[in-house]
Order: structure tokens, then C-alpha cells, then sequence
């Protein structure tokens, strides 16, 4: 094949695959070479390792099934760093180890009102870790920006100390590792690898709640890395004070530095997030529609980029234009759903439905991943998407109470935060809930 007719068909397959995972599309994509187009294989080209990363955890089942539709024929993807850009290769897997997420820049962090002194310190630490607010403790509800801050740390971080050690993990993660560490006999491993670092990032904090052990063994992290003058960054959904079950030591510790709080963004930071995530997307709307998904959209930056998703799947389907009209028409059912009364029977056949399984088996004691998985979606969503309180969202799932319900949405925010997939299935789930038909 031709070199141009090989670029013509992989512009095809880049195309298609965007309109097979508009979750997952970005602007960046027009940064993608094909490397090799031969023998039923693609593999394509990208600028570092950061973006091989997002791509193999997120995309390549969309650019494998692209990649057959355009060429008729069956078609194995890979990912890999394109060879012009060694120069940046040794940066790059430091960040591939941390796994950022490539959006979650400074350069992409709205500032406004409700977050600017959030921001304005994690920036201060980036520039200078160690010295300057330490320990430093982000705190606001879900989907705020909390963890998009913390990435853009360790990015700034790494960009000006390119041999600093960082450890970015949630909560739950810390937890696991040191479950696993002392089943193991292995603590001496699990304590240098956490007490030897430059920086230590925890996210969702809260999760420390009622683990006494794990408490333990982190008060005594805590004290090691500041005792040497290494930054420690937490983030969680509330005050340190406010946390439950955490130890007064803890809360004392966590409070040293500076606290700083994200609010829901206001109705200009709202129109500018709209516009800085249609412009990651490569997607081009007018003032107009931003402000339009702006005056709709308040809760949180989550379901504006739902938001700007479902209109973008539009467009890719329809090939339209994207005007106002066309946006209020796909946002009618996402928009006005809110002001539908969704209930628990909704959210139970959506997520049945997708992981074929039954109401009685999510009602039982049964607690296999298979089950406990979508046991746990339901009460994250009918917790985010209903008024049942914590004991009707326990009891239409077997009884359950409410700390119960309490831990597995902490557990779903978590994994959601951690994989993209679980992210992207989490909006499909919403989508089909609040577009799902009510009699």
C-alpha cells in the first residue's frame, strides 16, 4: 500500500473510532501516526508514554473495532511511543509509573471562585514540595476537581524535579497494599517503599475511617516523611475534623498545613469548564451552547463533561452541525431528567440488565464480585440519582443499612476515580437510567 492511502486509512479508522467512543475521544488524537499498517496489524504511534497508557487502558477496544469496520478485515491495535520522540522517553515512563492521566494538567484546571485557593496551593507545592504548605489537605464533594489537582502536581512536580519519587494512590489503594503487606509477613518492604519517597499523594482519605491498623501504619508514614521534610497531599470529601472514626492524632497531623476547599463551581466557571473540555475533545461549539449546558448543568464538572459527551455522540451519528438546537434536543432527556422522580426499580433493571444478573441475587447474602459489583453500582447510583435516603436504598437491596450503602459508595467513587472504564461505564449506566422511558 501507498503511504498516503495507509494515512487516508488510518485518518478513516481515527475517525470512526471517535464515533464509537465519544467518552474517550480527545483533541490529542490528531497527534497519532500509524507506525505499521500490514498482516492484519496496526500500530500506532504516539507522542510519550502518558498517552500510550490512557490509550491501551481505554481505547483500544474502540480502535480494534474501528479498524475492522474500515478495512473489512480482521485487525490487531497496539500502542507504542513513536520512535521521533526518544527525546522525551525517560520522562514519560515516570509518569506512566504514576499513572497520570494525561487531561489533568494545570493548563487544564479552570480557576475560578469556588476552587482558586485550592488551585493556587497545589501550584505553590509543585514548585516548591516539601517547603511550602505541608502538609497541604484539599477537601469538597464529588467531582469538583480534587483529584484532577492532585495529578497536576505530581505532572508539575515531575516536570521541575525529574528525579523525585512519588507515590500517587487512593486511599483504598494504601489500604490494600497494606493488607497484602502484612498477610505476606512483609511489612519491612511496605514501609520503605511508602517512608522512602519525595512526595506522597492520597486521595479520598476519608476511606481511612474505621480501619485502626491502617490508621496506625499511617500516622507513623505521616511522621516519617514530614519528620524528613517530604510533601504529603491528601485529598477527601470533607473537613479532617469531620471525617468518621479517624483519630484525633490523625486529625491533628492533617490540619498542620493548609486546608483549602473546592465548591461547586458557579455559572461562569461553569461555561469556561464547559469550553476546556470541548476543546480537549477537538469538539467546536459556540458561546451559546456553553452557556446553555451551563445554566443546566450545575452539580458538578461530571455531568458537564456528560454533558458535552452526549452531544458530541450526536453529531459523530448524525454528522450535523453542532448548533444550540441540536444540543437542547440531545440534552432533553439527560436535562430533563432531573426533574423526573427516577426510582431504585429504574436503576435495578439498567444494572441487571447490563450484568445479567438478578434482583434476587443482588437481595442475597451472596457476596462474589460478580454480585457485590452490581450490588454496590446500584446504591452509588440510586444514592446520585434519587432522594431515597441511606435505610431505603439499604432496604430495597436486602436490608442492608445505611453504613452499609455509606461503604459502597465511597468503594464506587473510589474505583471510579482509578479506572476509566468503570468511569465511562458509570456515565452509560446514568445515561440509560435517566433517558430510560418512566410509565
Amino acid at each position: 500500500m501507498a503511504v498516503r492511502e495507509v494515512e487516508d486509512i488510518f485518518a478513516g479508522i481515527v475517525e470512526r473510532a471517535k464515533a464509537l467512543d465519544p467518552v474517550n475521544t480527545r483533541k490529542w488524537f490528531e497527534k497519532l501516526r500509524v507506525l505499521r499498517l500490514s498482516g492484519g496489524s496496526l500500530e500506532i504511534g504516539c507522542p510519550d508514554e502518558a498517552t500510550v497508557a490512557f490509550l491501551r487502558d481505554n481505547c483500544k477496544g474502540s480502535f480494534t473495532r474501528a479498524a475492522q469496520q474500515i478495512t473489512g478485515h480482521l485487525v490487531t491495535v497496539d500502542f507504542n511511543v513513536d520512535t521521533h520522540k526518544k527525546t522525551q522517553r525517560r520522562y514519560r515512563r515516570a509518569e506512566l509509573e504514576l499513572k497520570l492521566h494525561p487531561d489533568y494538567t494545570f493548563e487544564n484546571f479552570v480557576v475560578g471562585p469556588s476552587n482558586r485557593l485550592a488551585q493556587a496551593s497545589c501550584v505553590a507545592v509543585g514548585q516548591s514540595p516539601g517547603t511550602t504548605y505541608n502538609p497541604l489537605f484539599i477537601y469538597g464533594n464529588s467531582g469538583l476537581g480534587k483529584t484532577h489537582l492532585l495529578h497536576a502536581i505530581c505532572f508539575a512536580t515531575k516536570k521541575k524535579f525529574n528525579r523525585a519519587v512519588i507515590q500517587l494512590l487512593s486511599c483504598e489503594g494504601f489500604v490494600n497494599r497494606f493488607i497484602k503487606a502484612i498477610k505476606e509477613g512483609d511489612s519491612a518492604s511496605f514501609q520503605k517503599q511508602f517512608r522512602s519517597v519525595d512526595m506522597l499523594v492520597i486521595d479520598d482519605v476519608q476511606f481511612l475511617r474505621e480501619r485502626e491498623q491502617s490508621q496506625e501504619e499511617f500516622f507513623h508514614t505521616f511522621n516519617d516523611l514530614y519528620n524528613n521534610g517530604k510533601q504529603i497531599i491528601l485529598s477527601a470529601d470533607s473537613l479532617p475534623g469531620r471525617i468518621p472514626s479517624l483519630e484525633k492524632r490523625l486529625i491533628s497531623r492533617f490540619n498542620w498545613g493548609l486546608v483549602a476547599r473546592i465548591d461547586p463551581p458557579g455559572y461562569e466557571t461553569r461555561v469556561a469548564i464547559v469550553q476546556r473540555k470541548a476543546h480537549l475533545r477537538g469538539l467546536s461549539i459556540s458561546d451559546g451552547i456553553a452557556e446553555y449546558i451551563a445554566h443546566k448543568v450545575h452539580a458538578n464538572i461530571r455531568e458537564l463533561e456528560g454533558a458535552l459527551t452526549t452531544i458530541y455522540a450526536v453529531t459523530m451519528t448524525t454528522g450535523e452541525e453542532i448548533t444550540l438546537e441540536l444540543a437542547q434536543t440531545a440534552l432533553e432527556g439527560q436535562i430533563g431528567a432531573a426533574a423526573k422522580q427516577i426510582n431504585i426499580t429504574n436503576i435495578i433493571e439498567v444494572v441487571t440488565d447490563h450484568f445479567d444478573v438478578r434482583l434476587t441475587d443482588l437481595q442475597s447474602k451472596k457476596r462474589n464480585r460478580s454480585i457485590t459489583m452490581p450490588r454496590q453500582i446500584c446504591m452509588y447510583l440510586a444514592r446520585n440519582l434519587t432522594k431515597h435516603s441511606l435505610e431505603e436504598i439499604g432496604g430495597h437491596l436486602g436490608g442492608r443499612d445505611h453504613t452499609t450503602v455509606m461503604h459502597a459508595c465511597t468503594k464506587i467513587n473510589q474505583v471510579r476515580r482509578s479506572e476509566p472504564q468503570i468511569h465511562a461505564l458509570l456515565d452509560e449506566l446514568a445515561r440509560q437510567i435517566t433517558q430510560k422511558p418512566r410509565v
